[in-house]
């Protein structure tokens, strides 16, 4: 934290305060008439001058205010700011919400990004976990035609993944009800990865291969598992694209065209969210710290999401770097709980 006089920290305060609310230059009489800093103008513009020579500010034109930097955003999430802790009655009724989204949403993905959308008045980002990380709820085969079952994977987030796997010979509907019920006995609880290993493990073993129910439900568990690939996100979901396109900033036409860019070019975003996976916590990236992403003029500020206590995904929201973070940090905190919370449930169709 770097050692700024107090007298300092309060008009940078004032001038992050100002932009965020307002997106525009700050000038010294604003702050004077607006944010009690018994100063003079002159003087405030002399700290001004000190904050622009620190790195803290920056003045697009020779007449205009100024307008703060990505440091001191920084600064401001870090140590200036006063958060607004989202209310216990608005914490129940998200809850309430995301357990209804998750038990009645045919998409519950996209379903949580909209109602985070119009939470935060800005977009909102999901990432669904990687494949080998996703909780596997139920595993069922229905026949289709001779030498062919269709596999429903059905995840504990609501999702449900379909593919035919062929076998030999035919498989009878009271020996398919108890493949079921070994497998669901199996797989409760447990990833996809960790549901792939486990059948890979169980059919090396030799009691299992003279259990002929035993050996036929593995084998068909193997051949339903999907092929994983730990380098790419199965789903990224970004809801609420028109509220950002809406705001001031973007009536510049290249300001536009980058924020376009990044929400089709979707690689930089999903590096950050999987960054924020290890991080564990609500994390923020101030322009410039989120990469290339919309040419340095957004932030995103997201945070992990579990499921019955395997972290699942992330979830967060994307926005200028005017966004009100002392709104939209505990939103998103909040939000992520309340869907951990519904996913733990397994509040699911």
């Amino acid at each position: 934290m770097p050692d700024l006089p107090l007298r300092t920290r309060k008009i940078l305060f004032a001038v992050v305060t100002e932009f965020i609310a307002y997106g525009g230059p700050v000038g010294s009489r604003t702050l004077a008439k607006k944010y009690g800093l018994d100063l003079s103008a002159a003087s405030i513009r002399n700290v001004l001058s000190d904050l622009e020579e620190g790195g803290y500010l920056k003045q697009p034109h020779t007449s205009a205010g100024r307008i703060p930097t990505d440091q001191a955003l920084r600064l401001f999430i870090d140590t200036l700011m006063d958060v607004r802790a989202v209310s216990p009655e608005d914490q129940r009724k998200m809850g309430a919400r995301f357990a209804e989204i998750y038990a009645r949403a045919d998409d519950p993905m996209r379903e949580a990004g909209r109602y985070l959308s119009e939470l935060s008045g800005a977009a909102a980002v999901i990432a669904a976990p990687r494949k080998e990380l996703r909780s596997l709820a139920q595993l069922r085969f229905i026949p289709t035609r001779p030498g062919q079952l269709l596999a429903v994977l059905v995840f504990s987030d609501g999702t449900v993944e379909n593919r035919f796997v062929a076998i030999e010979g035919s498989i009878s509907e009271s020996e398919l009800n108890r493949v079921h019920n070994l497998l669901a006995d199996v797989i409760e609880g447990r990833s996809l990865g960790e549901v792939r290993d486990l059948f890979v493990r169980r059919l090396a073993d030799d009691r299992v291969a003279v259990d002929a129910l035993r050996r036929r439900a593995f084998e068909l568990g193997s051949l339903a598992m999907p092929d994983l690939d730990t380098s790419s996100r199965d789903q990224l979901v970004i809801e609420g694209q028109s509220r950002l396109i809406d705001l001031p900033e973007y009536t510049d036409v290249s300001r536009l065209k980058k924020l376009v860019l990044a929400l089709e070019e979707r690689q930089e975003l999903v590096g950050l969210l999987d960054r924020t996976l290890a991080a564990g916590s609500v994390t923020v990236y101030v322009g410039s710290e989120a990469g290339d992403l919309g040419g340095g003029e957004l932030s995103l500020v997201v945070a992990p999401y579990v499921d019955r206590g395997r972290v699942a995904g992330t979830i967060g929201v994307l926005g200028p770097t005017r966004m009100d973070y002392a709104k939209v940090m505990p939103l998103v905190d909040a939000t992520a709980n309340a869907m951990s919370e519904a996913l733990s449930r397994g509040n699911t169709k």
